[in-house]
């Protein structure tokens, strides 16, 4: 009888165990498997930043690449940045933008066959020589007019990149649309910003698109969300309504915050001006106006404002909290992975988030 008792002690106790096993177990979110891409800037905080958490990288874009009107391609990658990333095992693929984003250099571009040969030559080469797995365009602010153009460019420089094993890839501005736009404003933005990228053509000749779902509110707009959750998914939905096979979409990330104020200078007089913040310049004014941060559940995102001298200031800050719900978009949409804006400005602890619910192809 005895030992009936003992074995039923132990049988109870083993249950009660692994019960307790199975709801930890249940309890912790599964790693989605990611291409964790961030874009660098030449900048010690950016670099100090991809040498703390290389372990979490798979691609680092690096924005230090322009072209001229002809096709002079010029820049360089930081070295300590390509010895980390051989070390690691991360692929270095450098953006190359129109730079200052200049729309009338980046239209002369695209009406020169020769300057476009030129610098798909140079692309080639230089990848080939330095060790680059590809390269990005970052070509923004660009005319409407020029979107058959672009597409065209796009078309050549992947055939050439594929036929050196390199891949191509482009930063593009999200939209919901391509014609029913509510507002003068979003006729803007089409016209200028979003309406030149053939998203489903250009899916189709590259190798994936880095969507740029951030800087949903800027200076030229009321202070808002730098990237609400609604609006995120609202612009992968479209993409999606468009054929693009979900794993050819890397999810555009913020690490950085914003912040409106009232300006002025002698040509606009006074007005309401946002700027882009790190994490650590927006909680420094959120603690030297002594504001309250606000969680705002519909966006998944902090707000604060804070009277200076009278007038109200604004600031939508991005942190380890709202990037949990932005993360979890990945296997909600069944994503290639993110493009993360950019190393140096994050909140330190997002690093824990991105640790906890990825792991990086």
């Amino acid at each position: 009888m005895g030992n009936i008792t003992t074995c039923c002690i132990r049988g109870l106790a083993f249950l009660f165990l692994f019960g307790l096993f199975l709801l930890a177990f249940s309890d912790t979110k599964a790693q989605y498997n990611s291409e964790n891409l961030f874009y660098y800037v030449d900048t010690e905080d950016s670099f100090e930043s991809f040498e703390a958490n290389s372990d979490h990288i798979s691609i680092v874009a690096p924005q230090t690449y322009s072209i001229s009107k002809t096709g002079i391609l010029w820049g360089e990658v930081d070295s300590r940045v390509m010895e980390i990333a051989e070390e690691k095992g991360i692929d270095v693929i450098p953006l190359v933008v129109n730079p200052g984003f200049d729309r009338e250099l980046f239209h002369n571009f695209l009406q020169d066959s020769s300057a476009q040969h030129r610098t798909i030559n140079m692309m080639v080469d230089l990848a080939l020589k330095h060790g680059y797995a590809g390269w990005q365009f970052d070509f923004e602010n660009i005319h409407i007019n020029d979107r058959n153009a672009f597409t065209d460019f796009y078309r050549k420089t992947a055939e050439a990149f594929h036929e050196n094993d390199l891949s191509l890839s482009a930063a593009v501005v999200p939209t919901n649309t391509d014609f029913d736009l509510k507002t003068e404003y979003h006729r803007f933005l089409y016209e200028y910003w979003r309406g030149a990228y053939d998203l489903k053509a250009m899916a189709e000749a590259g190798d994936f698109l880095s969507l740029m779902t951030y800087s949903q509110h800027t200076r030229r707009t009321p202070p808002g969300p730098v990237a609400g959750i609604s609006w995120m998914k609202e612009m992968i939905e479209y993409m999606i309504d468009l054929e693009i096979d979900p794993q050819k979409i890397s999810l555009g990330i913020p690490f950085y915050s914003n912040f409106w104020f009232a300006d002025y200078n002698e040509e606009q007089g006074g007005f309401v001006n946002g700027r882009g913040a790190s994490y650590e310049k927006v909680m420094g004014l959120v603690e030297r106006y002594d504001a309250d941060m606000v969680w705002i559940e519909n966006h998944q995102t902090h707000y604060a404002l804070w009277s200076h001298d009278g007038v109200f200031e604004y600031a939508f800050i991005e942190d380890a909290r709202s990037i949990e719900p932005k993360l979890q978009l990945l296997e909600e949409f069944d994503l290639r992975g993110i493009s993360v804006w950019r190393l140096g400005q994050e909140d330190p602890e997002v690093w824990d988030k991105i640790q906890s619910l990825t792991t990086s192809k």
